[in-house]
Protein backbone atom coordinates (compact mmCIF):
# COMPACT_ATOMS: atom_id res chain seq x y z
CA UNK A 1 0.00 0.00 0.00
CA UNK A 2 1.51 3.30 -0.70
CA UNK A 3 1.76 5.92 1.41
CA UNK A 4 -1.37 8.63 1.37
CA UNK A 5 0.75 12.04 1.56
CA UNK A 6 -0.43 14.97 0.52
CA UNK A 7 1.96 15.57 -1.98
CA UNK A 8 -0.11 12.66 -3.44
CA UNK A 9 -3.30 13.78 -2.45
CA UNK A 10 -2.66 17.34 -4.04
CA UNK A 11 -1.46 15.43 -7.25
CA UNK A 12 -4.55 13.73 -7.38
CA UNK A 13 -6.61 17.45 -7.10
CA UNK A 14 -4.70 18.63 -9.58
CA UNK A 15 -5.19 16.08 -11.95
CA UNK A 16 -9.21 15.13 -11.47
CA UNK A 17 -10.22 18.37 -10.22
CA UNK A 18 -11.97 16.90 -7.59
CA UNK A 19 -12.40 17.86 -3.82
CA UNK A 20 -9.47 18.14 -1.34
CA UNK A 21 -11.02 15.35 0.91
CA UNK A 22 -12.54 12.92 -2.10
CA UNK A 23 -9.34 13.03 -3.34
CA UNK A 24 -8.19 11.92 0.08
CA UNK A 25 -11.03 9.51 0.18
CA UNK A 26 -10.53 8.15 -2.95
CA UNK A 27 -6.41 7.46 -2.52
CA UNK A 28 -7.78 5.71 0.74
CA UNK A 29 -9.98 3.41 -0.61
CA UNK A 30 -7.71 2.48 -3.38
CA UNK A 31 -5.01 1.78 -0.84
CA UNK A 32 -2.73 4.67 -2.40
CA UNK A 33 -2.80 3.69 -6.00
CA UNK A 34 -3.28 6.77 -8.18
CA UNK A 35 -4.47 5.36 -11.74
CA UNK A 36 -6.97 3.28 -9.44
CA UNK A 37 -8.69 6.53 -7.43
CA UNK A 38 -8.42 8.47 -10.46
CA UNK A 39 -11.14 6.04 -11.94
CA UNK A 40 -12.55 5.56 -8.79
CA UNK A 41 -13.38 9.58 -9.30
CA UNK A 42 -14.50 9.34 -12.37
CA UNK A 43 -17.18 6.27 -11.45
CA UNK A 44 -18.12 8.64 -9.03
CA UNK A 45 -18.71 11.44 -10.90
CA UNK A 46 -16.87 13.55 -9.18
CA UNK A 47 -13.81 13.80 -11.32
CA UNK A 48 -14.20 17.29 -13.33
CA UNK A 49 -17.60 18.46 -10.06
CA UNK A 50 -14.32 21.10 -8.84
CA UNK A 51 -13.46 22.38 -12.10
CA UNK A 52 -17.07 22.87 -13.02
CA UNK A 53 -18.13 24.09 -9.61
CA UNK A 54 -16.12 27.07 -10.49
CA UNK A 55 -18.30 28.35 -13.53
CA UNK A 56 -22.03 30.00 -12.52
CA UNK A 57 -24.77 28.03 -12.48
CA UNK A 58 -27.85 30.44 -13.02
CA UNK A 59 -30.19 28.37 -14.99
CA UNK A 60 -31.67 25.36 -14.51
CA UNK A 61 -35.61 24.54 -13.25
CA UNK A 62 -37.45 25.32 -9.82
CA UNK A 63 -39.68 22.79 -8.90
CA UNK A 64 -42.70 21.68 -6.40
CA UNK A 65 -43.89 18.86 -4.98
CA UNK A 66 -47.34 19.02 -2.66
CA UNK A 67 -48.78 15.85 -0.21
CA UNK A 68 -51.93 16.74 1.54
CA UNK A 69 -51.42 19.51 3.77
CA UNK A 70 -47.42 20.00 2.73
CA UNK A 71 -45.80 21.48 -0.09
CA UNK A 72 -42.20 22.35 -0.74
CA UNK A 73 -40.16 23.85 -3.71
CA UNK A 74 -36.68 23.85 -4.57
CA UNK A 75 -34.21 25.42 -6.99
CA UNK A 76 -32.05 23.32 -9.05
CA UNK A 77 -29.31 25.46 -11.05
CA UNK A 78 -27.09 24.86 -14.20
CA UNK A 79 -25.27 26.36 -16.61
CA UNK A 80 -27.30 26.69 -19.39
CA UNK A 81 -31.12 26.49 -20.20
CA UNK A 82 -30.38 23.36 -22.99
CA UNK A 83 -29.51 21.12 -19.75
CA UNK A 84 -32.74 22.18 -17.74
CA UNK A 85 -34.80 20.43 -20.71
CA UNK A 86 -32.57 17.26 -20.37
CA UNK A 87 -34.66 14.37 -19.23
CA UNK A 88 -32.11 13.49 -16.39
CA UNK A 89 -31.80 16.50 -14.94
CA UNK A 90 -35.28 16.84 -15.00
CA UNK A 91 -35.55 13.59 -13.18
CA UNK A 92 -32.82 14.91 -10.78
CA UNK A 93 -35.06 18.28 -10.07
CA UNK A 94 -38.49 16.07 -9.46
CA UNK A 95 -37.26 13.44 -7.10
CA UNK A 96 -35.02 16.27 -4.89
CA UNK A 97 -38.50 17.77 -4.74
CA UNK A 98 -40.07 14.75 -3.45
CA UNK A 99 -36.95 14.55 -0.65
CA UNK A 100 -38.03 18.02 0.14
CA UNK A 101 -41.53 17.50 0.51
CA UNK A 102 -40.13 14.53 3.41
CA UNK A 103 -37.98 16.82 5.11
CA UNK A 104 -40.31 20.26 5.38
CA UNK A 105 -38.41 22.02 2.92
CA UNK A 106 -35.30 22.66 5.39
CA UNK A 107 -32.74 22.97 3.37
CA UNK A 108 -29.44 21.37 5.12
CA UNK A 109 -31.61 18.23 5.92
CA UNK A 110 -32.59 17.89 2.76
CA UNK A 111 -28.84 18.40 1.27
CA UNK A 112 -28.13 15.34 4.04
CA UNK A 113 -31.37 13.30 3.68
CA UNK A 114 -30.64 10.10 1.83
CA UNK A 115 -31.91 8.67 -1.25
CA UNK A 116 -33.40 5.23 -1.14
CA UNK A 117 -32.42 4.20 -4.75
CA UNK A 118 -28.42 5.47 -4.42
CA UNK A 119 -28.36 4.80 -0.99
CA UNK A 120 -26.05 8.20 -0.92
CA UNK A 121 -26.98 11.79 0.45
CA UNK A 122 -28.78 14.20 -1.91
CA UNK A 123 -25.50 16.42 -2.47
CA UNK A 124 -23.54 13.48 -3.59
CA UNK A 125 -25.90 12.18 -5.72
CA UNK A 126 -25.75 16.62 -7.35
CA UNK A 127 -21.98 16.05 -7.50
CA UNK A 128 -22.34 12.90 -9.35
CA UNK A 129 -24.66 14.62 -11.98
CA UNK A 130 -21.74 17.03 -12.56
CA UNK A 131 -19.65 14.74 -14.37
CA UNK A 132 -22.43 12.73 -15.68
CA UNK A 133 -24.49 16.07 -17.49
CA UNK A 134 -21.31 17.69 -17.70
CA UNK A 135 -22.18 20.92 -16.15
CA UNK A 136 -21.59 22.43 -12.70
CA UNK A 137 -24.60 22.03 -11.07
CA UNK A 138 -26.03 23.21 -7.53
CA UNK A 139 -29.11 22.69 -5.68
CA UNK A 140 -29.51 26.32 -4.53
CA UNK A 141 -32.54 26.47 -1.98
CA UNK A 142 -34.99 24.96 -0.91
CA UNK A 143 -37.98 25.79 1.38
CA UNK A 144 -42.07 24.18 2.46
CA UNK A 145 -45.28 25.50 4.09
CA UNK A 146 -47.80 23.44 5.29
CA UNK A 147 -51.66 24.00 6.73
CA UNK A 148 -53.07 22.87 10.10
CA UNK A 149 -56.80 22.58 8.36
CA UNK A 150 -56.90 23.67 4.47
CA UNK A 151 -54.85 23.22 0.88
CA UNK A 152 -51.66 23.62 0.00
CA UNK A 153 -52.12 25.32 -3.79
CA UNK A 154 -49.58 25.72 -6.38
CA UNK A 155 -48.48 27.42 -9.79
CA UNK A 156 -45.29 27.45 -11.70
CA UNK A 157 -45.13 29.70 -14.39
CA UNK A 158 -43.15 28.92 -18.01
CA UNK A 159 -43.45 25.17 -17.13
CA UNK A 160 -41.56 22.50 -18.96
CA UNK A 161 -42.33 19.51 -17.07
CA UNK A 162 -44.94 18.46 -14.74
CA UNK A 163 -44.04 20.44 -11.72
CA UNK A 164 -40.95 22.14 -12.84
CA UNK A 165 -40.25 25.39 -14.65
CA UNK A 166 -38.85 29.19 -13.73
CA UNK A 167 -41.42 30.30 -11.26
CA UNK A 168 -42.59 28.42 -8.12
CA UNK A 169 -45.17 29.21 -5.88
CA UNK A 170 -46.70 27.42 -2.92
CA UNK A 171 -50.03 29.02 -1.04
CA UNK A 172 -51.30 27.89 2.13
CA UNK A 173 -54.75 28.29 2.45
CA UNK A 174 -56.24 28.08 6.05
CA UNK A 175 -59.70 26.88 6.27
CA UNK A 176 -62.56 24.30 6.65
CA UNK A 177 -63.98 25.23 3.15
CA UNK A 178 -64.91 23.13 0.28
CA UNK A 179 -61.29 21.99 -0.61
CA UNK A 180 -61.47 21.87 -4.72
CA UNK A 181 -63.10 25.51 -4.93
CA UNK A 182 -59.79 26.19 -2.26
CA UNK A 183 -57.17 24.68 -4.45
CA UNK A 184 -58.98 26.96 -7.15
CA UNK A 185 -58.79 30.16 -5.15
CA UNK A 186 -54.83 29.39 -4.00
CA UNK A 187 -54.02 28.85 -7.94
CA UNK A 188 -54.99 32.06 -8.63
CA UNK A 189 -53.61 34.19 -6.07
CA UNK A 190 -50.26 32.15 -6.63
CA UNK A 191 -50.22 33.30 -10.49
CA UNK A 192 -51.02 36.55 -8.83
CA UNK A 193 -47.42 36.38 -6.44
CA UNK A 194 -45.69 34.81 -9.41
CA UNK A 195 -46.52 38.28 -10.93
CA UNK A 196 -46.93 40.83 -8.30
CA UNK A 197 -43.82 39.57 -6.36
CA UNK A 198 -44.82 40.39 -2.77
CA UNK A 199 -42.24 40.88 0.25
CA UNK A 200 -44.52 39.57 3.09
CA UNK A 201 -48.15 38.33 3.70
CA UNK A 202 -48.93 41.30 5.84
CA UNK A 203 -47.57 44.87 7.04
CA UNK A 204 -47.07 43.03 10.37
CA UNK A 205 -44.47 40.99 8.50
CA UNK A 206 -42.60 42.92 6.76
CA UNK A 207 -38.63 44.00 7.16
CA UNK A 208 -39.12 47.11 9.50
CA UNK A 209 -35.61 47.81 8.06
CA UNK A 210 -37.06 48.23 4.22
CA UNK A 211 -40.06 49.92 5.98
CA UNK A 212 -37.44 52.70 7.61
CA UNK A 213 -35.40 53.32 4.76
CA UNK A 214 -38.76 53.59 2.42
CA UNK A 215 -39.60 56.47 4.97
CA UNK A 216 -36.46 57.81 5.16
CA UNK A 217 -36.51 58.42 1.59
CA UNK A 218 -40.02 59.87 1.28
CA UNK A 219 -39.36 61.93 4.32
CA UNK A 220 -36.40 63.53 1.82
CA UNK A 221 -38.88 63.72 -1.19
CA UNK A 222 -41.45 65.66 0.97
CA UNK A 223 -39.39 68.09 2.50
CA UNK A 224 -37.71 68.94 -0.94
CA UNK A 225 -41.35 70.31 -1.70
CA UNK A 226 -40.71 73.11 0.59
CA UNK A 227 -44.57 72.03 1.91
CA UNK A 228 -45.32 72.81 5.54
CA UNK A 229 -44.26 69.46 7.87
CA UNK A 230 -48.12 69.24 8.96
CA UNK A 231 -48.47 68.66 4.80
CA UNK A 232 -45.11 66.95 4.55
CA UNK A 233 -46.96 64.47 7.35
CA UNK A 234 -49.89 63.59 5.20
CA UNK A 235 -47.83 63.26 2.48
CA UNK A 236 -45.14 60.63 3.76
CA UNK A 237 -49.08 58.82 5.16
CA UNK A 238 -50.36 58.36 1.33
CA UNK A 239 -46.64 57.35 0.03
CA UNK A 240 -46.53 54.59 2.45
CA UNK A 241 -49.72 53.42 2.19
CA UNK A 242 -48.72 53.24 -1.66
CA UNK A 243 -45.59 51.27 -0.81
CA UNK A 244 -47.19 48.90 1.14
CA UNK A 245 -49.87 48.06 -1.55
CA UNK A 246 -46.69 47.46 -3.92
CA UNK A 247 -45.00 44.71 -1.56
CA UNK A 248 -47.34 43.63 1.14
CA UNK A 249 -49.65 40.63 -0.50
CA UNK A 250 -52.28 41.50 1.26
CA UNK A 251 -52.73 45.23 0.37
CA UNK A 252 -52.03 44.17 -3.33
CA UNK A 253 -54.51 44.89 -6.46
CA UNK A 254 -55.33 41.18 -7.69
CA UNK A 255 -53.62 41.29 -11.04
CA UNK A 256 -56.66 39.36 -12.68
CA UNK A 257 -58.99 42.50 -11.93
CA UNK A 258 -56.53 45.33 -11.31
CA UNK A 259 -59.41 46.52 -9.10
CA UNK A 260 -59.74 44.19 -5.71
CA UNK A 261 -56.99 44.21 -2.83
CA UNK A 262 -56.41 40.50 -2.33
CA UNK A 263 -57.66 40.82 1.50
CA UNK A 264 -61.70 41.38 0.23
CA UNK A 265 -60.24 38.57 -2.67
CA UNK A 266 -60.21 36.13 0.36
CA UNK A 267 -63.06 38.03 2.43
CA UNK A 268 -65.62 37.21 -1.16
CA UNK A 269 -64.33 33.89 -1.38
CA UNK A 270 -65.66 32.73 2.21
CA UNK A 271 -69.14 32.92 1.12
CA UNK A 272 -68.13 30.32 -2.03
CA UNK A 273 -66.00 28.16 -0.01
CA UNK A 274 -68.29 28.23 3.09
CA UNK A 275 -65.81 28.84 5.43
CA UNK A 276 -63.57 31.58 6.68
CA UNK A 277 -60.13 31.53 4.58
CA UNK A 278 -56.77 32.87 5.34
CA UNK A 279 -53.46 32.71 3.89
CA UNK A 280 -51.06 31.07 6.49
CA UNK A 281 -47.99 31.25 4.02
CA UNK A 282 -46.10 31.89 0.98
CA UNK A 283 -43.30 31.20 -0.92
CA UNK A 284 -42.20 32.23 -4.29
CA UNK A 285 -38.77 31.03 -6.21
CA UNK A 286 -37.67 32.47 -9.17
CA UNK A 287 -35.37 30.48 -11.23
CA UNK A 288 -31.38 32.65 -11.11
CA UNK A 289 -32.97 35.63 -8.72
CA UNK A 290 -30.31 36.96 -7.11
CA UNK A 291 -27.37 35.47 -8.98
CA UNK A 292 -25.07 37.54 -10.70
CA UNK A 293 -24.19 36.25 -14.46
CA UNK A 294 -21.19 36.58 -15.76
CA UNK A 295 -21.82 38.58 -19.06
CA UNK A 296 -18.87 37.88 -21.90
CA UNK A 297 -18.56 39.90 -25.09
CA UNK A 298 -19.08 36.68 -28.01
CA UNK A 299 -16.20 37.17 -29.18
CA UNK A 300 -14.25 36.93 -26.87
CA UNK A 301 -16.11 33.49 -26.00
CA UNK A 302 -15.44 32.65 -29.17
CA UNK A 303 -11.90 33.34 -29.11
CA UNK A 304 -11.30 31.98 -25.66
CA UNK A 305 -12.54 28.41 -27.01
CA UNK A 306 -10.64 28.82 -29.83
CA UNK A 307 -7.76 29.23 -28.14
CA UNK A 308 -8.52 26.12 -26.17
CA UNK A 309 -9.38 27.68 -22.70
Amino acid sequence: MAEITSELIKRLRESSGAGMMDCKKALAENKGDFDASVDWLRKKGLASAAKKAGRIASEGLVGIAIKDNKGAVIELNSETDFVAKNSIFQDLATAISGYALEVGGDFEKLKQHVCPKAKKKVEEVVAEHVGTIGENIQLRRSAGISVNEGVVASYIHNQIAPNLGKIAVLIGLESKGNKDKLVALGKQIAMHIAAAKPQSLDVASLDQNLIKREKDVLSEQARASGKPEEIIGKMIEGRIRKFYEEVVLLEQLFVIDGKTKINKILQDAAKDVGAEVKISNFVCFTLGEGIDKKEEDFAAEVAKAAAGR
